[in-house]
């Protein structure tokens, strides 16, 4: 028998290159218009594991918190450009996958000016001791701040999960879901214009405010309107996600 007759034709050998190794899969993060995919196998498709013990114990560190860049977002959410802010937390989710921030400088912040600026409602109502100085800072901290952020917190993270996630196009698209911490974000970054024009203008006011005529009245009207206005429009620019 010839030796010819024992080639086989190059095209028609079996191929040893097949590889018995699992293939990787890869998953598409709907992201804006950005479509890259993400490994399955990546630690990036967790959810962010910062929590609220975390974000408190941080907050008692000042060197762990850029206080210049809060108060930066603070100027910026008084602007006519609020959704600037917004959209950092947009950038933060594609970097770091979580849209709450690391930062507890923000409410920090939020928390000094309150005491400060109670304070100064209490001198100027003339409160008769300091105990009822303290009730009243307490009550601007652990209540309108605090208790109105959680309630609001709470209620717009059910919402937003329930009602106004995109569903992903392709079945291979991760689901997303709103942090509890972001949905507290939201309550803060609202909060900033509501507390200039509640704390800040109305305690200018105070004496036309105080007052009994229509004048006082409307003044009075038109300072909550605006502030609780502002209040849901910036709620509503943080639960778009993206701008």
């Amino acid at each position: 028998m010839s030796s010819d007759t024992l080639k086989m034709p190059a095209q028609s050998r079996p191929s040893k290159s097949t590889s018995t190794a699992p293939k990787r899969t890869t998953i598409a993060v709907p992201s804006g218009n950005s479509t890259a995919p993400l490994s399955a196998n990546s630690p990036s498709h967790l959810s962010s594991t910062l929590t609220p013990q975390q974000y408190l114990s941080r907050m008692t560190d000042l060197q762990q918190m850029d206080l210049q860049s809060a108060i930066d977002q603070m100027r910026t959410l008084c602007t006519f450009y609020p959704q600037r802010v917004s959209k950092m937390a947009y950038y933060r989710k594609q970097t770091k996958n979580h849209w709450a921030r690391d930062d507890p400088a923000f409410s920090f912040l939020q928390i000094v000016m309150l005491v400060i600026s109670s304070i100064a409602y209490g001198l100027a109502f003339r409160l008769s001791s300091f105990s009822a100085i303290l009730s009243f800072v307490l009550k601007s901290v652990l209540i309108n701040w605090l208790g109105f952020g959680v309630v609001m917190a709470s209620v717009g993270r059910v919402i937003a999960n329930q009602h106004l996630m995109i569903e992903g196009r392709s079945a291979s698209h991760v689901k997303q879901s709103v942090e509890w911490l972001y949905a507290f974000d939201v309550h803060c970054n609202s909060f900033v214009p509501l507390f200039v024009i509640l704390y800040g203008v109305q305690f200018f006011l105070l004496p036309v405010v105080l007052g009994t005529s229509l004048l006082s009245l409307g003044v009075a009207n038109t300072l909550y309107a605006i502030a609780f206005g502002w209040y849901f429009y910036i709620t509503h620019l943080g639960y778009r996600g993206e701008q």
